[in-house]
C-alpha cells in the first residue's frame, strides 16, 4: 500500500464518518422534515455505508486494484451527489447551514480521494 491509497482510505473514512453522522441527525433532530429524514430513510441507506467501509477496507488491504475499485467508487458518489442528492433530496430537506457544509465537506472529500487515487494510477 502506497501513501497516497492509504491517505485516501482515510479521507473517505472521514467522509463516511461525517456522512453518517449526519444522516443520523437528520432521522432523529430533523425527523418529519421530509420524506428522506427519518429512521426508515436512514436505514434504506446503511448497504451504502457498507459498500464504503468495503472499499475502505480494500483500500488499507492495498492490492494491485484496490486504487482501482477506490477511484471508481469516488466517481459513482459524486456522479451521485451531483446528479441525484443535490436536485432531489437537498432540496426538499429545507437545507440550512448544517446542510450545506455537510453536502460542500463531504463531495469536496470525495474529489480530494479520487484525486489521489487517479494520482496513484498515473
Amino acid at each position: 500500500m502506497t501513501d497516497l491509497t492509504r491517505d485516501a482510505a482515510w479521507v473517505l473514512t472521514v467522509a463516511s464518518v461525517l456522512s453518517i453522522t449526519y444522516e443520523l441527525y437528520r432521522a432523529t433532530i430533523k425527523a418529519g422534515v421530509s420524506e428522506h429524514d427519518s429512521m426508515r430513510g436512514f436505514v434504506v441507506q446503511l448497504p451504502s455505508y457498507a459498500a464504503a467501509a468495503a472499499v475502505i477496507g480494500v483500500l488499507f488491504v492495498g492490492g494491485d486494484w484496490a486504487a482501482w475499485v477506490g477511484l471508481a467508487f469516488c466517481v459513482v458518489v459524486i456522479l451521485v451527489s451531483i446528479t441525484y442528492y443535490n436536485p432531489r433530496v437537498m432540496l426538499v430537506r429545507r437545507p440550512g447551514l448544517i446542510d450545506w457544509f455537510e453536502d460542500l465537506v463531504f463531495t469536496g472529500l470525495m474529489f480530494v480521494a479520487a484525486t489521489q487515487l487517479l494520482y496513484e494510477l498515473c
